[in-house]
């Protein structure tokens, strides 16, 4: 006797997941470190006085033995030098003094994976694109998609299920004949490299007015790294910061990246970002900006500096402009993210897009990884001709 059975979904009160002690304060530990630019030291201090206010911990764990947990699981080192490691023979630890606490490249990896979660996770599920081409046709990425096959098709591309499919449709199972009619293809796409540099601007400015502005570019950063290595190898990313100069700075050093006594050098910014680029092989290229928008200083050839905090100074803004004039040239888009909502700012960075014909987005802190990703995503679609 066949017995109905009756689907559908039964409600019932969200329980958050169980966490040990250590996750919970593990997870609080992770966006602390961030925002202290990789100081352990600063940011177990706020841990501890997290701990006063919501009582995070009890008797049975307490914050020295999250410290030792660090430690065993190696998320955390402790280095001594010679001073303070003692005389020969000595305890470093009980006679030489204290070490330095530091994280480890463990911990670093571990930052950028939880900034990618936190930034890109929005992105899948928004359903943005997979980094493929605009069009479809001989390429390496299987897109899913069948159509008929056309002369010149490589056998490779020959779908034989969906082919052998088609013939018994077409031409019946007791006479089986497969003719040219009857093979299917499966589109494929291919698959663009992007060479990407992002600019980060670490001027004073980036932390005044009571508004930290580098911790999120600083998570965008490491989320676009560690998105790129782990999913697209074969693009390549790029990363500098600009104060009064330019210079490149490695994947591993994102977590500790700070801002300093700086005025902004745009110029000197853009000129390093397409020097990288011109070095690269690949045809697509592009410039990320995190910015809050103002060029305030320019090396002159004699190696001293022109600065200008009053306004826009209309020398240092011609020099910008004419830098975003070259990368258009060479066929670089500029992707500016501006961070600050001041009208002559904003007119400044839509003169400065014209000039590149690239693009702008005027954008609250909140939003910033977001955005970047989506565009990210958008840059490297690339139509075949």
């Amino acid at each position: 006797m066949a017995m109905n059975t009756r689907k559908g979904f039964r409600f019932s009160t969200y329980e958050a997941p169980e966490q040990t002690p250590f996750e919970k304060l593990f997870d609080i530990f992770q966006e602390l470190i961030t925002h202290t630019s990789g100081d352990f030291d600063e940011a177990i201090d706020w841990l501890r006085e997290l701990d006063k206010e919501y009582e995070l911990t009890d008797d049975e764990y307490t914050i020295d033995d999250f410290i030792e947990e660090l430690k065993a699981k190696g998320y955390i080192q402790e280095e001594f030098d010679d001073d303070a490691a003692g005389g020969e023979g000595d305890e470093g630890d009980e006679n030489g003094g204290k070490g330095n606490i530091s994280i480890t490249a463990k911990m670093e990896r571990l930052i950028r994976q939880r900034a990618l979660d936190q930034i890109f996770g929005k992105i899948k599920r928004s359903g943005s694109g997979n980094h493929k081409t605009g069009k479809s046709g001989q390429g390496d990425e299987h897109t899913g998609d069948f159509r008929e096959y056309r002369y010149g098709d490589g056998l490779e591309h020959i779908s034989m299920t969906e082919s052998l499919k088609n013939a018994q449709i077409n031409h019946g199972i007791g006479s089986f004949q497969l003719n040219e009619e009857d093979l299917v293809v499966e589109d494929t796409q291919h698959k663009a490299q992007m060479s990407t540099v992002l600019m980060i601007d670490i001027s004073h400015s980036m932390i005044l007015y009571g508004e930290d502005r580098i911790t999120p570019a600083k998570k965008v950063a490491m989320a676009l790294a560690e998105l790129i290595t782990t999913r697209y190898p074969k693009d390549t990313l790029d990363i500098l910061v600009f104060g009064n100069d330019a210079w490149p700075i490695p994947i591993k050093d994102l977590p500790y990246l700070k801002v300093g006594p700086y005025h902004t050098n745009t110029v000197a910014g853009l000129q390093l970002a397409m020097d990288i680029l011109r070095r690269k092989r690949n045809t697509n290229k592009q410039i990320f900006m995190i910015t809050d928008g103002k060029p305030s200083c320019l090396r002159l050839p004699d190696g001293t500096y022109y600065k200008n905090s009053v306004g826009l100074d209309d020398y240092i803004v011609e020099k910008c402009y004419n830098m975003a004039r070259q990368a258009r040239k060479l066929h670089i888009p500029i992707t500016t993210f501006m961070i600050a909502q001041d009208a002559y700012l904003m007119q400044f960075i839509r003169h400065f897009t014209e000039a590149n014909k690239g693009k702008a987005f005027f954008t609250g802190l909140k939003g910033l990884g977001e955005m970047i990703f989506e565009d990210y995503e958008n840059n490297r679609r690339k139509r075949l001709k």
